[in-house]
């Protein structure tokens, strides 16, 4: 379990099990309801930053979401549903990977803590 971001491909080994330092992102600013904060550590953020990758942690909660740029997700652990603006829900469980498009609008339900790898750009 381990880590180096100063290399010529940042990487984390096993990374389903690094708890290696986050750094804290502060809260969700489209709160519904709860206190969601968030942390996470980046392996790339490129000029202007996009493209953008790395660990992503959030608490329980539920915020509106609305994805501005186009991002891939593969869920570690935690539990959470996403719901689009037209109805659909997405369910979110260890071992998920999803897309959501640029423009994507709905909103997120934290049940348990979520830690996932993202990419976004």
């Amino acid at each position: 379990m381990s880590a180096n971001f100063k290399s010529s491909a940042p990487h984390i080994a096993a990374v389903t099990a690094w708890r290696g330092e986050l750094s804290d992102w502060g809260p969700v600013p489209t709160m519904i309801e709860g206190q969601s904060r968030t942390s996470g550590v980046l392996l790339h953020k490129g000029p202007g930053g996009s493209p953008e990758a790395g660990i992503w942690v959030c608490t329980p909660g539920v915020w509106e979401c609305h994805v501005t740029r186009d991002e891939l997700c593969q869920f570690l652990s935690g539990r959470c549903t996403y719901t689009h603006e037209s109805g659909e829900v997405i369910e979110i469980t260890p071992d998920t990977a999803a897309f959501f498009p640029e423009g994507w609008k709905g909103t997120c339900a934290v049940h348990e803590t979520v830690r996932k790898v993202y990419m976004i750009r």
